[in-house]
């Protein structure tokens, strides 16, 4: 019996990440293990896991753990800061939507077609849908940075507060639970309420300052790291360095060419999301064509 906390010593010995197939893991992910829904991009991962400063990324046939030096739980900032800074989340997000588009399931497709039989239109219409978002915020960025803050944010968060307030009366969830998600859906409602009245410049003096402010920090933090030396840095000290240079870069430009800047980043999403709708397009038409190459059961 082999469970995966018992293949991770690596970790503590200076080894950025171990890989470990499925196959010498018998034992199921204890309970400590939690299921992560926002991390920096990976190629190939359908789920991924943290438990303490343990992060794992599953794969079709792999298990691929990394030790962050934060855990995000305890100290979230410092963990946005130094192992998920804003050029390496980019660049993951890249390599990752180009990668994804390039992947042919193997021996998962009878089991992908099964599960997703009618569901190659409705990704090929939200695929076409984000392709042209894409194209709009491509051709203009700053009309699109003002309906971002001044309508998409705001009804995000107004959203997303309804659901929290709809779950605090659903019947059989304890009231522990039920107070907080009353409590969390009340901020964010009154979040949201108060993001629709911020004027423009609000918004844009918030977000300037948050990029210069997470650029700078991470740049000091990353380059801090590599002035130790390679075993400071396990992930990769020559993409690290320059991770820490552009990002300083990037924050000195923010200061005396913010414009710039802006309509830079808003250019980045546009293709962002330009790739992420040319993704999914392609893999409902390459779903829809391996439907046809099937026999029907």
């Amino acid at each position: 019996m082999s469970r995966l906390d018992d293949l991770l010593e690596p970790l503590d010995q200076g080894i950025w990440e171990v890989v470990v197939p499925k196959g010498e893991v018998t034992e199921p992910l204890d309970p400590a293990w939690k299921r992560s829904r926002i991390n920096v991009p990976s190629p190939g991962t359908i789920a991924s896991y943290r438990k303490g400063r343990f992060h794992v990324h599953e794969t079709r046939d792999e298990w691929r753990v990394h030790l962050d030096r934060y855990d995000p739980k305890e100290h979230p900032l410092l963990h946005l800061i130094d192992d998920a800074p804003l050029l390496l989340m980019i660049s993951d997000t890249f390599m990752t939507l180009i990668v994804d588009s390039r992947r042919d399931p193997g021996k998962d497709r009878a089991a992908s077609l099964s599960a997703q039989r009618f569901i190659w239109q409705e990704e090929v219409v939200f695929g076409i849908l984000l392709v042209l978002v894409g194209i709009f915020i491509f051709e203009n960025p700053f009309l699109a940075l003002r309906n971002l803050f001044e309508l998409a944010v705001p009804l995000a968060v107004s959203v997303i507060a309804l659901v929290f307030l709809a779950r605090a009366f659903r019947a059989g969830i304890p009231e522990e639970q039920r107070s907080s998600d009353r409590a969390s859906g009340t901020g964010l409602l009154c979040a949201g309420i108060c993001a629709f009245l911020f004027p423009l410049g609000l918004w844009i003096v918030v977000v300037l300052v948050l990029l210069t402010v997470w650029m700078t920090a991470s740049a000091v933090m990353l380059l801090f790291r590599v002035l130790k030396g390679r075993s400071a840095v396990p992930e990769g000290f020559y993409s690290r360095m320059a991770t820490g240079i552009v990002s300083l870069v990037m924050a000195y430009l923010l200061l005396v060419s913010p414009k710039d800047v802006l309509a830079l980043l808003m250019t980045i999403l546009g293709v962002i999301t330009f790739l992420a709708g040319l993704t999914l397009s392609i893999n409902g038409m390459r779903l829809r064509q391996w439907m046809r190459q099937t026999p029907k059961a």
